[in-house]
């Protein structure tokens, strides 16, 4: 009688993913699986308890995986030891209850529920049935995010008072958009007209439920977290940064890390400002000078399009000369936010087939006319050669790694410190020579690391150094952090305070930036020592976006040695 042959890591990895979508359909969504399209998840606290239970489970068949013969190669430990990273990561956020408080401007299940529309196949009547169905679903979903809360003040685990009043003004924003009917009824105004009284009745019952959640939130959840703390503290910071990070990060040590590069940007900030305005009181002050006076784009349609031409122009430049790109990866939209969320651009990865593109998506907050200097570094970043070259290579190679090393087992400070990477890139290779766009590069690279120095300092509450030209010696507050990232940032007040937000919403992600690129920038360096003149920068580039996803605790080893 023969034996079944147990499964080996990148088997057990692939499982867990299918299983996963059957519970989350909008994961299903994201990497193309039709059959997702009419359904939405289980928010509720069982559905997280069951999501956990999978989780406990696949680590139980990946303990014994890696004791079968095979499992030491490089692709199987590669893939076990992020499966492991991640389930365990998200276990521990899972079993702190942190689920019962995700109120926010972004990264909600509320959120997530919205969202996935906007990547929802939409092509066909099949596809709009498909989307009636998904829209009778929200007000189940919308039900069981607010049980998970309700049971969350009940357990006293309390969200962040100032999220939880931007999140009441979304959902303010999401029931009526300024014509008498909300998002979900604007979204399903584009569908056939053969559905359209099934669509029209689902998308009111939708947009009912985000009236009566922000109802709920503004009248019973409010009140109850009313002067509760905006930020974590260490304990629930190191989590969450072990979830975002893929390390137990010496967090002073960042913090520390981000000073330095504070300074030394500052110190290129100010050469640069020169050029545009010499004299200028700080380099803010020229890039101000800009924002009435630089390059910009008069348009929504207007700068979609011209971020289009930046991608394709990026593309055509760096195709053979330092990346090898499949024809499939070569396709990336620029797209416009949906109004309604956070005030930062962002990507979305093709679906598995590539039958939907990756795309970046701006988001204008109602602006029409926009800065050439705060576009350019940023759409490298997000399109290419960032988000889009490494996220849309990982699908691409899905099938010599994992389903999951190539989708969702995406550790945030690997792909955005590789996209910040990205941006550093372009402007070693001389695409930014323009004073303009080179300082608005360093303005966002002076961003990442102001994002290291408040999230860890006012979550931490840890003091301002003395050689600080801000408030030394005080200790770091949510104000002073608002106050801080305002006067060396570019963006507009609305920015500004959406970032903050941002940070006590989802702490540690936003450290990622910049240590994922000191992680990125080191493995490079420890490849280019270790092969002297033979070092070949396409080929290393090509290898590291091949391997798909790893926590920073492995990062830099897997590309020291490629």
């Amino acid at each position: 009688m023969s034996q079944t042959k147990s499964p080996l890591p990148r088997e057990v990895a692939d499982a867990y993913v299918d299983d996963l979508i059957a519970l989350d359909p909008i994961t299903g969504t994201y990497l193309g699986v039709k059959e997702s399209s009419s359904r939405l998840p289980d928010t509720s606290p069982a559905g997280q308890e069951a999501l956990a239970e999978l989780q406990r489970a696949t680590l139980a068949k990946l303990d014994e995986a890696e004791r079968q013969p095979g499992a030491d190669s490089d692709s199987e430990r590669r893939c076990g030891r992020l499966l492991r990273e991640r389930l365990n990561a998200e276990l521990a956020v899972h079993e702190a209850d942190e689920g019962l408080r995700s109120v926010g401007n972004m990264a909600t299940a509320a959120h997530s529920v919205r969202e996935v529309f906007t990547v929802t196949p939409n092509q066909s009547d099949e596809d709009w049935t498909a989307i009636a169905e998904r829209l009778r679903a929200v007000p189940a979903a919308y039900a069981g995010y607010r049980e998970s809360l309700a049971l969350g003040l009940e357990r006293k685990l309390y969200a962040s008072p100032r999220p939880t009043a931007t999140f009441i003004d979304q959902l303010t924003e999401w029931a009526d958009t300024g014509e008498g009917r909300g998002w979900f009824e604007d979204f399903a105004a584009e569908g056939p007209e053969a559905l359209r009284g099934e669509l029209d009745e689902a998308a009111r019952a939708a947009t009912a439920s985000v009236v009566e959640l922000r109802d709920w939130m503004r009248d019973v959840y409010a009140p109850t977290i009313e002067g509760a703390p905006n930020t974590v503290g260490r304990e629930r910071y190191a989590r969450w940064s072990r979830y975002f990070n893929g390390t137990d990060l010496d967090l002073d040590e960042a913090y520390a890390y981000g000073w330095s590069e504070y300074h030394r940007l500052l110190a290129e900030m100010k050469q640069e400002a020169e050029k545009i305005l010499p004299g200028a009181e700080t380099p803010w002050v020229a890039l101000a000078h800009l924002d009435e006076h630089g390059t910009h784009i008069e348009g929504v349609d207007e700068v979609r399009e011209w971020l289009q031409g930046l991608m394709t122009q990026a593309m055509d430049s760096l195709d053979g000369t330092h990346f090898e790109l499949a024809e499939r990866v070569r396709k990336v939209e620029s797209c416009i936010a949906p109004p309604g969320g956070a005030a930062a651009p962002y990507y979305t990865p093709p679906s598995e087939d590539f039958s939907r593109p990756g795309r970046t998506w701006l988001p204008t907050m109602g602006q029409t006319r926009f800065p050439a200097y705060d576009l350019v570094s940023t759409w490298y970043h997000e399109g290419v050669p960032g988000h889009h070259l490494q996220l849309a290579q990982w699908v691409h190679v899905a099938e010599s790694l994992s389903r999951y090393q190539a989708s969702i087992g995406i550790v945030s400070a690997n792909a955005e410190g590789w996209a910040l990477y990205a941006e550093r890139l372009m402007d070693e290779l001389g695409f930014l020579t323009d004073a303009e766009q080179r300082l608005g590069y360093l303005d966002a690279q002076m961003m990442r690391a102001a994002r290291v120095i408040v999230d860890i300092g006012m979550h931490l509450e840890l003091e301002i150094p003395a050689d600080s030209p801000f408030h030394p010696g005080e200790r770091w507050t949510p104000e002073l952090a608002q106050e801080f990232f305002g006067a060396h940032s570019s963006r507009p007040a609305d920015f500004v305070e959406s970032e903050l937000t941002r940070y006590l919403t989802i702490p540690g992600q936003a450290i990622g930036y910049k240590l994922g690129e000191r992680a990125w920038l080191l493995g490079r360096e420890n490849a280019e020592r270790r092969h002297g003149d033979a070092f070949d920068l396409k080929a290393w580039h090509m290898a590291a976006l091949s391997q798909g996803s790893l926590g920073l605790d492995d990062l830099v080893d897997e590309l020291s040695a490629l």
